[in-house]
C-alpha cells in the first residue's frame, strides 16, 4: 500500500531529513585518512540523539550501526568498524536515517577521502547528476519508470553500470514503504506518481560491471569485480505539481567547500 502524506506530515518528514544533512555535515568535518568508520558512526549517533531524534537505521532488522559506511567497492550497508580505517584516495558513501516526530528521513552522500583519482571523481559527479535528473521526473502524472530511465540513461551514456539489486523506496512512518524506486526502467512504465507520495531516490552506480554480492557479515554489498561504487540519495515529496526535495546537501557542501563534488 502506498501512503499519501498530508502537508503537515511532509513538513515533519522534512525536519527528519534536514537533520540528516546536518549530521552528514558534521561527519564531513572529520572524514580524512586515518579515521575509522566506527568513529563516524559514534559521532553520528551522538549528534542525532543530541538533536532529539533517533538513528533510523540502528537495530533496523538487526543492523548494528547508526549509519551505513560503504567504502570503495562497497555498494551499500557497510557496517561501521574500528577495523576499517579510511585511506587517501578512498571514497565512502555514508547513508543516514533519522526518526523524529513519528517519521523517518533517509539520505546519502559519497565523500572523497584525501586525493581521489579523476576517474573516480567523474563517477561521483555523474551519479550525483543522475540523482537530480531522476528527481526532475518525480512529479504528479509521471511514472516510476520515468525516474529509473532518467538515471540509467545518464549513467550508461558514460559507460557506468546501474546496480539492480538495491533500489529507492517510499519513506514515511516506516523507513521502507511502497513503492520501490529502481534506478533503471522504461519511460511510461510502473506506478503513477501522485501528489502526497514521498520517495527516496538513490542511484548506486559502479565503475565496472553491475554484479554485486553480500559479504559474510550478512549486510555489506560490494561489486563482484571490486570496482568502486558511488551512492547519492535524497528523500523527495511529490506535491504542488513538482518534486520537493526534503533532504539537503547544502550544509555538507558548505563544509566541503572546493572539495564538494
Amino acid at each position: 500500500m502506498i501512503f499519501l502524506k498530508t502537508d503537515d506530515e511532509i513538513e515533519l518528514l522534512r525536519e527528519s531529513n534536514m537533520l540528516i544533512g546536518q549530521t552528514l555535515a558534521e561527519l564531513a568535518k572529520v572524514i580524512a585518512p586515518g579515521v575509522t568508520t566506527l568513529q563516524l558512526d559514534k559521532l553520528a549517533y551522538e549528534f542525532i540523539k543530541d538533536h532529539g531524534a533517533t538513528p533510523g537505521f540502528l537495530n533496523y532488522n538487526g543492523y548494528p550501526g547508526s549509519i551505513c559506511t560503504s567504502v570503495n567497492e562497497q555498494v551499500v550497508h557497510g557496517i561501521p568498524s574500528d577495523k576499517v580505517v579510511l585511506k587517501d584516495g578512498d571514497i565512502i558513501s555514508v547513508d543516514c536515517g533519522v526518526y523524529k516526530n513519528g517519521f523517518h528521513g533517509d539520505s546519502a552522500y559519497t565523500f572523497c577521502v584525501g586525493d581521489v583519482s579523476e576517474e573516480i571523481i567523474n563517477l561521483l559527479k555523474t551519479t550525483k547528476e543522475a540523482l537530480y535528473l531522476g528527481i526532475e521526473q518525480a512529479i504528479p502524472g509521471r511514472r516510476i519508470g520515468d525516474i529509473g530511465f532518467a538515471v540509467q540513461n545518464h549513467c550508461e551514456k558514460f559507460g557506468y553500470s546501474v546496480v539492480r539489486e538495491f533500489v529507492g523506496h517510499g519513506v514515511g512512518r516506516s523507513l521502507h514503504e511502497s513503492p520501490e524506486v529502481p534506478n533503471y526502467g522504461r519511460k511510461g512504465n510502473g506506478v503513477v506518481l501522485k501528489s502526497g507520495m514521498v520517495i527516496a531516490i538513490e542511484p548506486m552506480i559502479v565503475l565496472g560491471k553491475r554484479n554485486v554480492c553480500i559479504e559474510n557479515d550478512g549486510w555489506t554489498a560490494r561489486t563482484l569485480d571490486r570496482k568502486p561504487c558511488a551512492h547519492f540519495e535524497h528523500s523527495v515529496a511529490i506535491r504542488n505539481g513538482k518534486a520537493d526535495i526534503l533532504s539537503s546537501f547544502v550544509e555538507i557542501e558548505k563544509v566541503l567547500g572546493t572539495r564538494a563534488i
